[in-house]
């Protein structure tokens, strides 16, 4: 297994040749012709759903000709969306205009003065009215850096049928839930858990999402470690499910898509994943579909209400742009209602004006959407930090395999490994 310092050293090495090859091809690069509309350039991940290609040409056309949006698409794979685009940004390429954003990428992309932040007025409109959680991951040092697009957060989904099978009803916390599959197991009866256990930026996610829903933390805003109880707490939960009957065999090279597919597969029980499994289910496998329930994400502290790692995708200006103004005003129409209720109801991708939420017709499309809403208000945070890159790393090296954690070193381990990250600057 290649060492924290070893994919630092790969990742800045494959950053500093893409810079050097970027900057000689931007001399033959445009963002605009002179004639017609100004070209804006958005460099997004390819949704699905058409959704995110909706607003585009929607906006495109509401502009009155000013100009025309072209979807720049990346990998699916959020790593190498943000190597991508990390590329361009690091070598100052002034034809990207507009960058969906994972949420974990602001004080990067700040710190590195790759966007730009938002002017004080059109900061207020562009959030306005829009939850806290999403709005928490578009800032950085007091300052807005990107617009809120949309929001995420994992809930419990969960087979209606097998729970009535044991006359349990859903699970509240994560050892009633392993308990509920052990039970299952012993049945005979579809009994796995799925969630994402592979090496990767989803098993940050279930391990920060544990530590927080404990009351614990693993870094400040400052880069003071505070990896403490609340890390054993986490690291034991994530052990006790890797080595029970509850674990899928593919727990450690499980994603978010494998966990679908699986669920839909029918030899699970219990799935910790985004809304998107909803209508994918609905749609694949309306048997298991018409068997799914929802609850909210289980707790780690009976006492203590979850509080999950949020995710989503935030809109930034890049800071080489030759057009932020247009930029500005196109990612202000992108973010309007209309299309958030289509992105949620036809992507899953959860809305971040609260007052959605409270519609009929968008409760209807979305009815699980009293959940999502209450964790986009009492929320978690993976670490925000400029070297978050170098961060995340250390924590999936020393969680994977979930099955070898050692609750009882995992606290000085990680301290260890999150002391080093932070030394490293990152990519800056």
């Amino acid at each position: 297994m290649p060492t924290r310092q070893d994919c630092v050293r790969v990742r800045r090495t494959i950053i500093t040749v893409a810079a050097v090859l970027v900057g000689a091809l931007l001399a033959g690069c445009g963002s605009s012709s002179s004639k017609g509309p100004v070209t804006l350039n958005w460099y997004v991940y390819p949704e699905p759903s058409g959704s995110f290609a909706y607003a585009a040409s929607t906006c495109s056309k509401d502009s009155g000709g000013k100009y025309n949006i072209v979807m720049n698409l990346l990998s699916t794979s959020s790593d190498q969306q943000r190597v991508s685009e990390v590329r361009r940004l690091a070598a100052g390429d002034p034809s990207i205009d507009i960058l969906a954003m994972d949420v974990d990428w602001t004080a990067e992309y700040a710190t590195a003065k790759w966007i730009r932040p938002w002017p004080a007025a059109l900061a207020a409109q562009v959030t306005r009215g829009d939850l806290p959680g999403p709005v928490a991951t578009a800032t950085w040092d007091g300052k807005l850096y990107a617009a809120p697009l949309n929001s995420n957060t994992e809930i419990l989904w969960y087979r209606k049928d097998l729970l009535a099978d044991i006359h349990q009803p859903p699970p509240t916390t994560w050892n009633q839930m392993i308990d509920d599959a052990a039970e299952l197991a012993k049945m005979g009866k579809p009994h796995y858990i799925e969630e994402q256990g592979a090496q990767y930026e989803g098993l940050t996610v279930w391990f920060n999402s544990l530590v927080d829903s404990d009351g614990g933390g693993i870094l400040t805003k400052s880069n003071q470690i505070i990896v403490g109880p609340s890390t054993e707490v986490a690291a034991s939960i994530m052990h006790r499910l890797a080595t029970s009957p509850a674990a899928d065999p593919s727990l450690n090279v499980t994603e978010e898509s494998q966990s679908e597919t699986a669920f839909e597969h029918g030899t699970a029980a219990f799935q910790i994943n985004y809304p998107f499994v909803w209508a994918a289910a609905h749609k694949d496998t309306p048997a298991i579909g018409k068997e799914m329930g929802y609850a909210l994400f289980p707790r780690v502290n009976p006492s203590i209400a979850p509080k999950v790692s949020i995710g989503g995708y935030n809109l930034g200006v890049s800071a080489f742009s030759k057009h932020p103004q247009l930029a500005f005003d196109a990612v202000r129409c992108m973010i309007q209602p209309q299309f958030q209720r289509r992105d949620a109801i036809k992507g899953g991708l959860a809305p971040v004006l609260g007052n959605i939420y409270s519609e009929p017709a968008f409760i209807k499309a979305y009815p699980f959407s009293a959940l999502i809403k209450a964790q986009l208000e009492n929320y978690g945070l993976r670490p925000q930090t400029p070297v978050y890159a170098d961060v995340t790393l250390a924590i999936q090296l020393a969680l994977s395999p979930t099955s070898s954690i050692d609750p009882t070193s995992v606290v000085s381990t990680l301290r260890h490994e999150i002391k080093e990250a932070l030394s490293s600057e990152a990519l800056l």
